[in-house]
């Protein structure tokens, strides 16, 4: 009888128990266990716990093994992950039991699901902690104050300090705000007002924090035994209200310094509110002022009124908010513009039921814009049709609107400069100075500055130009862009080194002039001497064989006489002119001419010629003159040719920048360069026996390559052989 009724209350128990032997199979269980926690089988009586009951964590398996070897276990709440993902919460103790006490050998499992209680408390704390609400209490019999975590958490002290009254008012900031929170407490504990304040604290840190501290007193017998309350961070709203406030002021200073009027009207009542400011800009006098629709509309002007009604229409109606420009007239006549937008204000069913908006004079505004309009479309038409080129770049130096002038000058147009920075077309030696100068201009707040520089031309050629450069500033005192005005310049620097050129051959010409008034002086005087002689002898003479004698001599001295005059006029006639006889002569051409015209004297030294020139080599030259030149390179290689052996003489030419530099090297008889270096070109220089020197040659030769722009230099080492350079100006 006792067994059964042993059974029935474990059956009927409200608690989820569970009997177990040792071997940890069922003895008995309630139905409270049987519903929470098996798995689904009506009848487990000897069968294996662990078989039959819900997912457990580890550790309450191990104290129900524990427990039934004779050690007890308790534990008050055990959080574990199901196998779904969600979590659970368990409580339970593990009773050991002896035969001899008990009737069994085992235990007693107490299992409680914790779950639901366990949620509310978790979300309880994390509401706390994101709400960051603390709470406290002062227990006023005691004398002691306790603060839960998170106004520990506040305060920035240690979660094991230990807070007093005192200190907690301390905590306050020194003045108006620990005045403030000391007399809501004393009254609280004196008069039992309950308070609910905003204040800053020092934390333990040194930071200083809004607090919102909320206080109610506790009362027994009339009097107050406990303070209790909630403490919430408050600073990040604190701060944005305060800033709110301080922009909301700063902004009603801002309407009344720019002078913006604002208004409401209630549009159910058909009542217009203006502040002070609104009854200047319409020049109204307020006590004038009815505060209806009709006493503002009435001062729009005629032209203006159906498109402004209209528009106020469309904002009470909800189509688009009110903004628009429109004039007024005052009483006395005068005209003004007027700046307007609006709100409308809507009801829940959507009902429009207020406007509130804000006014500004716009009159001088508009002014200015109608005088900018002008100045713009002035500039715009002086930009476009300027006869030098103009154009606008920003602090990047990239082009951001350019003239016709300017697409003519460089040969690109204005949809290919747009992709383009100025630089990319800047000749390389001038980038830098370009840097230099936009320094200048952004560093020294120059208005104004000008400097040469080279762009290349979409055909390659070089452009020289003046550029004026003027910076424009944006309201914030920055440079936005430039004004570039751009004066092509090269007619007149090409100009300018034609002129350097002709000075040069001017003052080639004055020194040849004055090398031919020395060579006149002395060649002609030692002609002329020598004929004087020969006539005096002539007269004197009476033998015939003499005469015969002195008769040829006087006929020699008359050809070195006529061959010293021709030799002077050769000189004088290459340094008239030849600039302006100038055009594209084919190197490889011209060479080709020349070797066939002396093949036979090639052919009669035997002498191997290589040629090594492109046919894409011109030169400007003037065509006789290179020809000139040629053959008397040429023909001074096979005279000085070394009679050691067979002679070899090699042309070839090259490209140097824009010049073209033929070569002409031989085997000869060479020159002994530190003797006769500075005398190679010098007329009547010789430097060799040989019966057809005269030193002639290379003398009217420099004189030819000269005249035409060019270079001749010469490299030589006596019984090795000589090297003629020729550098002229690419065709």
């Amino acid at each position: 009888m006792k067994t059964l009724a042993v059974d029935f209350l474990l059956k009927e128990s409200p608690n989820a128990i569970a009997i177990v032997d040792t071997k940890l199979n069922y003895i008995g269980y309630s139905n409270e266990w049987l519903e929470k926690f098996n798995l689904g089988d009506s009848d487990c009586v000897n069968k294996y716990v662990f078989d039959n009951i819900i997912e457990t964590p580890d550790l309450f398996k191990n104290a129900v093994e524990n427990g039934v070897n004779g050690k007890e276990h308790v534990n008050n709440g055990q959080k574990f992950i199901l196998p779904d993902g969600s979590p659970q919460w368990l409580k339970w103790k593990i009773t050991p039991s002896k035969l001899q006490n008990q009737g069994f050998d085992g235990a007693i499992v107490f299992l409680e699901d914790i779950t639901a209680q366990q949620k509310e408390i978790e979300l309880l704390h994390k509401a706390e902690k994101v709400a960051r609400i603390g709470c406290w209490e002062l227990d006023l019999i005691n004398n002691t104050v306790h603060w839960t975590k998170t106004t520990k958490e506040i305060h920035q002290v240690s979660q094991d300090f230990v807070p007093n009254l005192e200190g907690g008012i301390n905590f306050y900031k020194e003045g108006v705000h620990r005045e403030k929170i000391s007399y809501l407490v004393s009254c609280a504990i004196a008069e039992k007002k309950p308070f609910d304040t905003e204040l800053i604290i020092i934390t333990a840190k040194g930071n200083e924090v809004w607090v919102r501290a909320k206080g109610e007193v506790e009362v027994l017998n009339g009097k107050a035994v406990r303070l209790v309350g909630t403490f919430q961070d408050i600073d990040e709203r604190k701060r944005i209200e305060l800033a709110h406030q301080e922009i909301s002021e700063r902004l009603k200073i801002t309407t009344q310094t720019a002078q913006i009027g604002t208004w409401n009207y209630d549009l159910l009542d058909n009542n217009l509110e203006w502040d002070d400011e609104m009854y200047r800009i319409f020049n109204v006098d307020e006590s004038q002022f009815s505060g209806s629709f009709t006493s503002w509309s009435s001062t729009i002007h005629k032209d203006d009124l159906d498109r402004v009604l209209k528009a106020t229409n469309d904002a009470i109606n909800g189509v688009k908010d009110f903004d628009e420009e429109y004039r007024i007239t005052n009483l006395d006549g005068t005209i003004k513009h007027i700046k307007g937008i609006s709100k409308t204000i809507k009801d829940r069913e959507g009902k429009s039921f207020k406007m509130t908006g804000a006014n500004w004079d716009i009159t001088e505004l508009r002014s200015t814009k109608l005088e900018l309009a002008k100045n713009t479309k002035l500039f715009s038409k002086t930009f476009e049709h300027s006869a030098i080129g103009m154009a606008l770049v920003n602090p990047d130096l990239k082009w951001l609107k350019v003239n016709k002038s300017l697409t003519d000058s460089l040969g690109y147009s204005e949809e290919e400069l747009m992709q383009m920075n100025s630089l990319d077309i800047t000749h390389p030696d001038d980038i830098d100075a370009s840097h230099i100068y936009k320094n200048e201009i952004t560093s020294k707040n120059n208005e104004r500055s000008q400097f040469q520089k080279r762009f290349f031309h979409k055909n390659g050629n070089v452009v020289h130009a003046i550029i004026g450069a003027t910076p424009v500033k944006d309201q914030g005192g920055n440079i936005s862009h430039f004004i570039i005005q751009f004066l092509d310049i090269t007619e007149r620097i090409e100009s300018q080194k034609k002129l350097e050129a002709l000075v040069d051959v001017t003052k080639s010409q004055n020194e040849s002039l004055t090398n031919f008034a020395h060579i006149v002086s002395h060649n002609l005087r030692s002609h002329s001497t020598n004929m004087g002689m020969l006539t005096k002898f002539l007269n004197e003479e009476n033998v015939d064989g003499e005469l015969k004698n002195i008769h040829e001599m006087i006929i020699s001295a008359s050809q070195s006489l006529s061959e010293t005059i021709a030799h002077l006029n050769d000189v004088v006639q290459v340094k008239t002119g030849a600039l302006e006889k100038l055009q594209s002569v084919s190197v490889l051409t011209t060479m080709e001419q020349i070797t066939k015209s002396i093949n036979g004297l090639l052919e009669e030294q035997n002498a191997q010629l290589h040629i090594d020139i492109p046919k894409s080599h011109f030169v400007n030259a003037v065509p006789a003159y290179l020809e000139s030149i040629f053959l008397n390179i040429l023909t001074n290689a096979l005279k000085y040719s070394s009679k050691k052996r067979t002679p070899i003489i090699k042309i070839k030419s090259n490209i140097e920048k824009s010049h073209i530099v033929i070569t002409f090297s031989d085997n000869g008889q060479g020159i002994n360069m530190k003797r006769h270096g500075d005398k190679i070109f010098g007329m009547y220089k010789t430097f060799h026996k040989h019966k057809d020197a005269k030193g002639i040659g290379l003398f009217i030769t420099k004189n030819q390559i000269e005249s035409m722009s060019g270079k001749i230099s010469v490299k030589s080492e006596v019984d090795k052989g000589t090297t003629m350079f020729i550098k002229l100006k690419q065709g």
